[in-house]
């Protein structure tokens, strides 16, 4: 079993999700910040062959945070599945919220009175899509997404949240339940799981115990088997109760990070911090054989992280087979399936009973032959956020499969997994297309629809293919750097805020490549020129007006600007100033390589140097 973990900053085709689990080689995925709501959710998200889906999506802001489960039918089915950490919010189609529910429904451990500070409603915490609890007969597993660490406004929030995640963790182990947490929680656990931590501290007049000491840190060191804790444990608290797996396997290790700052372009120097976890509780920390994180996989901020598990486990102090306590009874025995799941097993939660795909399959399932069922058939992913299923990946967690199940063949892998189980097309509505692609909803948009192009893609990721690229061996210095900003505020671990309060906080503003230029266009208040010089407007009504030609004439008249380069001799990178001040809002030059592992700039050495120029004192305007 495997659960890796992932964070992609934007959900959007939805056609790639399968290609992405068939390289994981999972049966649990968990995505954090899917950036979705309900009505952009399209067949290729819901309908993916041979897979169940739960989402928690934002009740009100629009294209932000959302967390996504993925379990694969072949190997797994959940009992139970709710939305949200408290149990305030209602299943669908029901006005009885989760904790209310008859109790062999409930997955349990919700907060009892006095157990929260009350400081944040708990409606509101649950209202912004940041949690997903899947009950498995072994386990109740947790997909989450912590509020990152911004600014002071969201302090209280993301203290309520953390304090909220925390009783329910120790209810439901309190009532005998194993759990796993997984995804990315946004916060350092430790000096050694964040670069340069030290130096940050001294920049912000900090002491190591002050940091230690911050309300979330503090509450998560407490829950965790081996937490730092400065001074006594707090009331409720007295024990810890989860594992912290990648520690586990690797007590020591530095430079583990999962997150990096995509504006700085920290990646390559491996300058960031560890905020994505996978945990356990102590009753089934034994079944784990192995922990690390997946720093290869590209194409978001964040990286995965993955757990192995054997394929047989103790549990209830008998050896079992894993897919047997993975599943409804009945369903396993001894490795072996004894029956498919069927349009019964589904749970409420399921977006396969969203009235928009109910009942409904893809045509690729219709076509697709049922595989015989085989005991290596399994593994668990969870893939979850930030900065984030396609464009810019989420952030989650892994469980892999047993080891002979690794062995097989991944270009094969397909053909031994069963296909989807949904019921036949409802006869309400008429019988599928059978076209050479699936049928997408209404208001899902062609691939070959002309405004598809129109539509703004982030710099730093194209699709999600991208997030599986390998890592390039050293720096392509052909292409622009990757710091491009992905159209969102990156996700910021406490260290990296207190490294960016001492910057001027740029964006990338160009990622020209260093042999292109810019032709500058000219002023509103610049009076238009007569029409002869240019000849670009219009003497007749047969006349076209050429916008081509136009741009063209301009930059004959105003000259090209030549882009200064750097002490590498390299293209500069244009970024504008946002910290506040007398400056925000300017732009300037920048060498294009990324930040070396001390965070700042450098001389004589193979990082960015310190090349800085303003545009405005930058006289590069020559005449062709």
């Amino acid at each position: 079993m495997a659960f890796p973990g992932c964070c992609p900053s934007t959900y959007s085709r939805g056609v790639l999700v399968q290609a992405m689990f068939e390289i994981l080689e999972a049966d649990i995925v968990i995505m954090q910040e899917t950036k979705i709501q309900r009505k952009d959710l399209q067949d290729d998200m819901v309908l993916v062959p041979g897979w169940d889906v739960f989402f928690s999506l934002p009740k009100h802001k629009k294209g932000y945070s959302g967390v996504a489960v993925y379990t694969r039918n072949a190997a797994c089915a959940p009992v139970r599945a709710e939305e949200g950490i408290t149990g305030v919010l209602c299943p669908p189609r029901s006005t009885t919220s989760f904790r209310h529910l008859p109790l062999d429904q409930q997955i349990g451990g919700y907060p009892r009175p006095g157990q929260l500070s009350g400081a944040v409603e708990e409606a509101l915490l649950d209202s912004e899509g940041r949690c997903v609890i899947l009950e498995f007969p072994a386990f109740v597993l947790f997909g989450v997404y912590s509020p990152a660490n911004r600014d002071e406004t969201r302090d209280e929030f993301r203290n309520s949240f953390f304090e909220a995640l925390d009783v329910r963790i120790r209810n439901l182990v309190a009532m005998g339940k194993q759990v796993i947490v997984t995804g990315d929680l946004n916060v350092i656990r430790s000096e050694i799981d964040s670069t340069n931590v030290l130096e940050a501290l001294r920049k912000e007049n900090m002491t190591l115990e002050e940091w230690m000491s911050l309300p979330t840190r503090r509450v998560f060191n407490q829950l965790l088997f081996g937490g730092h804790i400065i001074g006594h444990r707090d009331q409720g608290r007295e024990e810890p109760v989860l594992w912290d797996l990648c520690r586990c396997f690797h007590p020591q290790r530095l430079g583990m990070n999962t997150c990096w700052d995509t504006r700085r372009n920290t990646r390559p120097a491996n300058n960031g911090s560890r905020i994505d976890y996978i945990l356990c509780s102590d009753g089934i920390k034994d079944w784990f054989t192995f922990a690390n994180i997946q720093e290869g996989l590209m194409g978001s901020d964040h990286c995965p992280v993955f757990a192995i598990t054997s394929d047989r486990v103790t549990f209830q102090g008998q050896e079992t087979a894993l897919l047997d306590i993975m599943n409804p009874a009945g369903v396993f025995e001894q490795g072996k399936r004894i029956r498919d799941l069927g349009q019964k097993d589904l749970l409420p939660l399921s977006a396969k009973l969203i009235p928009e795909f109910d009942r409904r399959q893809s045509i690729r399932d219709m076509f697709s032959r049922k595989p015989a069922f085989t005991a290596t058939n399994h593994a668990f992913v969870t893939v979850s956020s930030s900065s984030n299923l396609p464009a810019d990946a989420p952030t989650s967690s892994l469980i892999t499969a047993p080891e002979e199940a690794q062995t097989v063949n991944v270009t094969n892998a397909p053909g031994n997994r069963p296909a989807n189980t949904s019921s036949p097309t409802s006869r309400k509505r008429p019988p599928e297309p059978l076209d050479a692609v699936p049928r997408q909803l209404k208001r899902a948009k062609s691939v070959t629809d002309t405004n598809a192009s129109k539509q703004k893609v982030p710099p730093g990721q194209k699709t999600l293919r991208g997030f599986f690229k390998p890592v390039s061996a050293g720096i392509d210095e052909s292409l622009p750097s990757p710091a491009a900003s992905h159209g969102q505020k990156p996700h910021l671990s406490d260290v990296e805020r207190h490294l960016a309060s001492n910057n001027d906080s740029p964006t990338q503003s160009s990622t020209a490549r260093p042999t292109s230029t810019a032709s500058p266009k000219p002023s509103r208040n610049t009076p238009p020129e007569p029409e002869e010089k240019h000849g670009t407007i219009p003497t007749s009504p047969d006349a076209v007006f050429d916008p081509v030609e136009a741009k063209e004439s301009w930059s004959k008249l105003l000259g090209k600007r030549v882009i200064p380069r750097c002490e590498h001799d390299e293209p500069c990178i244009s970024l504008l100033t946002k910290k506040p001040g007398v400056n925000r809002g300017r732009s300037f030059y920048i060498c294009p390589r990324p930040l070396g592992p001390s965070g700042e700039k450098e001389r004589g050495t193979e990082w960015r140097c310190s090349t800085f120029i303003w545009s405005s004192d930058w006289n590069g305007n020559t005449t062709s």
